[in-house]
């Protein structure tokens, strides 16, 4: 298997872990604080979100144990119900009793002492399911009739829940998954264009509908005006503070000032700026190099991929990090309205963290497969059946 795949997951993980152990102090003296005060628990802690988050490590962890040893043709078998279960968990999420509303959207199921956001395990469902789909049609992928269109249906099918609840950051980075996977499987580049348009057509007036939406676009568009700053975009106006506080060296670890109530979900959200803030300029590259090495390592892994599913689902497990990384560093850098999404294996987050893990274990698993010869040959098959799509490999 590709050891570097799994140590570079492994250290990112144990990097979050330190960093939400530094940066949710305050936050978690807050909460059970008021935990306390109802009378659910007998103390405050310090250390509420840093257990919760060692909880999420060690089911995360045992969760790529297990999809690293399971051989991963067999989630071509279950692609469909897999799909289709995950589907019905996005329509729970609306019904009153069971839906658990944190903060402004209606993405988590409560399910007892815990709670399960499932637009975070569509994002693996519909990639099986877009594998398996594509690998099918493989000599349609290129027309507009039996390629395209039907493409264009699922797509809506699978991010039209999720820009109801209304949840930008997961509605945009379904997308970049699906149209990158659409691309590489041999579709038409204007086509893909065309596809991102309707998508942004359909899906931003439906999650534009909510005043708080709105109001992050409007602190994105004007944000020198006073009064938008200490309102609407006072998350983004500390985020920017915290960065710019950590020049190129950091305060240092433990010493983030903005974690102190200032900085809005500092541990999973706006992470990355309370990194660059203890940590500066220098150190973080060095973790934004592990996040490009794991991009560049996962596409290795589905270009030498041994068959065309396997190839689809790294293409895109790799794209799903790789857009929601770059989506959270925008977001924190003010390069894009606000929106609630997670720092891939730092942030806190345990649908988040035990999703990406299990993706992570898949494409461990298929780089166990995978071999140059076998690449090869795989592409010259690919190119005797359908030499239109041979510009994908």
């Amino acid at each position: 298997m590709d050891l570097l795949l799994f140590g570079l997951a492994a250290v990112l993980v144990l990097f979050g872990l330190a960093m939400i152990a530094s940066v949710s102090v305050f936050e978690s003296y807050q909460i059970t604080t008021r935990l306390v005060a109802q009378g659910l628990r007998e103390e405050t802690s310090n250390s509420f979100y840093l257990l919760r988050s060692f909880f999420h490590v060690l089911v995360g962890f045992c969760a790529m144990f297990c999809t690293m040893i399971i051989p991963y043709r067999v989630w071509e078998r279950l692609a469909m119900p897999l799909f289709l279960v995950t589907l019905v968990l996005l329509l729970m999420v609306f019904l009153p009793g069971i839906s658990a509303d944190y903060g402004t959207a209606y993405s988590w199921l409560r399910l007892g002492p815990f709670s399960l956001q499932p637009s975070e395990f569509l994002k693996m469902t519909m990639i099986f399911y877009l594998a398996l789909w594509l690998q099918k049609r493989e000599q349609l992928i290129g027309t507009w009739k039996d390629g395209f269109i039907p493409f264009a249906i699922l797509l809506s099918l699978s991010t039209v829940l999720v820009a109801l609840q209304p949840d930008l950051g997961s509605f945009l980075v379904l997308s970049s998954i699906a149209v990158v996977m659409f691309f590489v499987a041999g579709g038409n580049i204007f086509h893909v264009i065309l596809g991102g348009s309707m998508a942004a057509t359909i899906g931003l007036p439906i999650i534009l509908q909510k005043q708080y939406i709105q109001n992050r676009f409007k602190a994105f568009l004007t944000p020198d005006d006073p009064s938008i700053s200490e309102t609407i975009g006072f998350q983004i106006k500390q985020a920017l503070i915290a960065i710019g506080s950590g020049g190129f060296f950091g305060l240092g670890y433990g010493k983030s000032i903005q974690k102190f109530g200032y900085l809005p979900e500092v541990q999973s959200d706006t992470i990355f700026a309370a990194m660059a803030e203890e940590l500066g300029f220098m150190r973080l590259m060095i973790i934004l190099s592990m996040y490009a090495i794991f991009v560049h390592r996962g596409y290795r892994t589905a270009m030498e991929a041994p068959d065309r599913f396997g190839f689809l689902v790294a293409t895109g497990i790799t794209t799903w990090v790789a857009a929601q990384t770059l989506l959270n560093m925008a977001v924190n850098l003010s390069l894009f309205p606000l929106t609630g999404i997670t720092m891939p294996f730092i942030s806190y987050g345990g649908s988040s963290l035990v999703s990406l893990l299990l993706a992570t274990g898949i494409l461990i698993n298929i780089s166990m497969h995978s071999t140059q010869a076998m690449a090869v040959e795989r592409k010259t098959q690919q190119r005797k059946r359908n030499p239109r799509a041979s510009r994908a490999y």
